[in-house]
């Protein structure tokens, strides 16, 4: 066959494309597949030393009772800020300077990069008040440190959220939620009083007798208010173990410390003891609080999916979990581009009466399991959630975490979905993760009245966006 110089164009465009495929297919492979090697060589010994380092600050500021002195001078930095942003023309909004790959959430936030960013460097417990039954801390505290620090004085929080990195600032201007919610509420529930700095730059102090309205519109404004910079939460006297019991036959009772870095994940745990049959167990409490820590819930098995083994976990259980702010640190855009495709990370609030039919909407959208399961109560409490009507009620959380399996899954088109479902039962949906809702029926599901008052009140207007300005799809990677 002869070659002319239109055979040879051809072929050379099929060998690009060829390549240009084998290439993209062939990072996809190696990303989906052997992204643990980054993860063992390089996250895992990072997150060791930053958590190290971490801990001993933290331990040597209470001790040293260095953090109360300094909080003043750290909350007169963001007023004098604020100042400067008014003194120079508050010509954009303000928001956080922390890092979006910082946060627990695995979106980052793009509006960072044209609002004025506001360092917020507080991140320490301040106070423990056994008398009033309180903890002051500041906003960027962890539930980690949290823990660690009032365990041992036998003392913790009434909700106490699973993950270690999840910030006490992130809870209350986010949402919080542990199994112990169908009893007291959600972590806003448990917190007495706000301190923030407003957009004139004054500190005003907020709770149920003082200042209430704006305390019951901070929850969930995702600091469109004013910049959190202190919170009192109370605190209850606690006991050294959690008794779980797992159903269904024989019974069996035994001590478990679920925490050592040697043992199998959690979830993975629960699965063999069930199977096993029914029975008791007795877990630390520290190690019952942070029992989703080490596996990142279920996450980690397809970041290291032999993470579990019991090799693995004896040899390097003590370096996970790596930290998620360096997982969204070292993503790239094919990475992003793989999760959002084949992942989903997302929390339902429903009416606890509407489980069995969301159990079925999520499953005929997703087929993804294990899926996370918390009732708590919902007060009537004034705020951009409540129940309809003027009584309590109860709800559940469903959490759904990975990859799912539905035929013919596409993300958008399943969360879309489910958002649908959700509004429909008179739900809401955690802010974290992806919300495709118009902002129509962002506000159909969140009931702004309190909000927009305080915002008029407080001339937020032009210092911070609105909450649907920082969590719907469009504004975050």
């Amino acid at each position: 066959m002869e070659l002319n110089s239109n055979t040879g164009y051809i072929l050379g465009a099929l060998f690009l494309s060829g390549f240009a495929w084998f290439k993209y297919r062939g990072m996809e492979y190696i990303i989906m597949h052997y992204r643990w090697i980054f993860v063992c060589l390089f996250l895992l010994p990072l997150s060791v030393m930053y958590d190290f380092f971490m801990y001993v600050r933290a331990w040597l500021m209470f001790k040293l009772n260095s953090a109360p002195k300094m909080h003043d001078a750290k909350v007169k930095n963001v007023q004098e800020q604020v100042n400067a942003w008014r003194q120079d023309g508050m010509k954009t909004r303000m928001c956080t300077a922390r890092p979006g790959w910082v946060n627990i959430s695995f979106r980052r936030g793009l509006y960072k990069n044209t609002m004025r960013n506001i360092e917020v460097n507080l991140i320490d417990i301040l106070e423990v008040d056994t008398k009033r039954q309180v903890v002051r801390v500041e906003p960027l505290a962890t539930m980690g440190q949290v823990s660690a620090m009032l365990h041992p004085l036998g003392w913790t929080l009434p909700v106490l959220p699973e993950l270690d990195d999840l910030t006490v600032g992130g809870l209350i201007m986010g949402v919080g939620i542990e199994t112990s919610s169908h009893k007291v509420g959600l972590f806003q529930h448990c917190c007495i009083s706000y301190e923030l700095v407003l957009a004139d730059g004054s500190v005003v102090k907020c709770s149920k007798d003082e200042n209430p309205d704006l305390f019951y519109a901070v929850p969930w404004s995702y600091g469109t208010l004013g910049f959190l910079v202190s919170a009192e939460i109370q605190i209850v006297p606690s006991k050294k173990f959690v008794r779980m019991e797992y159903f269904p036959a024989l019974s069996r009772k035994q001590i478990n410390s679920i925490g050592y870095f040697w043992k199998p994940w959690f979830f993975k745990h629960v699965e063999q003891f069930l199977r096993k049959g029914s029975g008791v167990e007795y877990i630390p409490l520290r190690h019952y609080y942070h029992r989703h820590s080490r596996s990142i819930f279920w996450e980690l098995q397809d970041i290291i999916p032999f993470g579990n083994n019991p090799i693995f976990r004896y040899l390097l259980g003590w370096t996970v979990p790596p930290k998620v702010s360096l997982l969204k640190l070292t993503q790239g855009e094919t990475t992003k581009k793989l999760y959002e495709k084949h992942q989903v990370i997302q929390d339902m609030l429903i009416p606890l009466g509407k489980l069995n039919e969301a159990l079925d909407v999520f499953h005929s959208e997703l087929h993804l399991y294990p899926l996370w399961l918390c009732p708590f109560m919902l007060y009537n409490q004034p705020g951009l959630i409540h129940p309809e009507g003027n009584r309590d009620e109860m709800y559940v959380d469903i959490g759904a975490y990975g990859a799912p399996t539905a035929p013919g899954f596409e993300a958008i088109p399943a969360t879309k979905k489910l958002e649908a479902y959700v509004m429909k039962v008179k739900g809401f949906q955690m802010l974290y993760a992806d919300t495709y809702l118009s902002e129509s029926n962002f506000r159909k599901m969140f009931d702004h009245k309190l909000y927009d008052k305080m915002r008029k009140d407080l001339e937020c207007k032009n210092a911070f966006p609105e909450i649907y300005g920082k969590v719907n799809r469009k504004v975050r990677d």
